[in-house]
């Protein structure tokens, strides 16, 4: 009788598990890769790789900003994205970083190679800067609960009076 009662415990855990959806933020390296990535191909541009160096260099900047989450940029050599977020539902993660980035595509103008009146668009056409060929990011958590990421480019691009492609 005991292990009966066991048996049917056991059956009754497994199943609300499986019905269960756990969400984990994915933050690896080949995360922000395949998502800078799909934005790139959409417009022609070839892949970036992941660079070791880029990595360590976003590190070490992300974990700086940890102590407030300010959104300041390093200053460093390299292209930039900066982001936090907070909560849940994708807000702390690569996907939620990079989607919040992308999403400024429909801010930028490519006839007139500008963002529109009052919009951002520059975190978009670093993504898909052709020149660009490396990427490093970095994720940290912050004093105050949110996320900190940011993904340095090389070479870095956005610069003036250049298309992105």
């Amino acid at each position: 009788m005991e292990l009966s009662r066991l048996l049917v415990l056991a059956l009754g855990c497994a199943m609300a598990l499986n019905q269960c959806h756990v969400s984990v933020a994915q933050n690896t390296p080949q995360d922000f890769l395949d998502l800078h990535n799909a934005a790139r191909e959409e417009v022609g541009v070839g892949p970036l790789t992941w660079d070791p160096r880029l990595e360590e260099y976003a590190k070490k900047y992300a974990e700086v900003r940890s102590n407030d989450c300010q959104l300041i940029h390093s200053g460093g050599p390299y292209g930039e994205n900066i982001y936090w977020g907070y909560g849940t539902d994708g807000y702390t993660d690569a996907e939620g970083a990079i989607k919040y980035w992308v999403d400024e595509k429909e801010y930028y103008d490519y006839e007139s190679n500008y963002c529109m009146s009052g919009k951002e668009c520059l975190h978009y056409t670093q993504i898909v800067w052709s020149n660009s060929v490396r990427l490093g990011c970095a994720r940290a958590k912050c004093t105050n609960g949110r996320f900190f990421i940011t993904c340095n480019y090389d070479p870095p691009g956005n610069c003036e009076g250049e298309r992105p492609y």
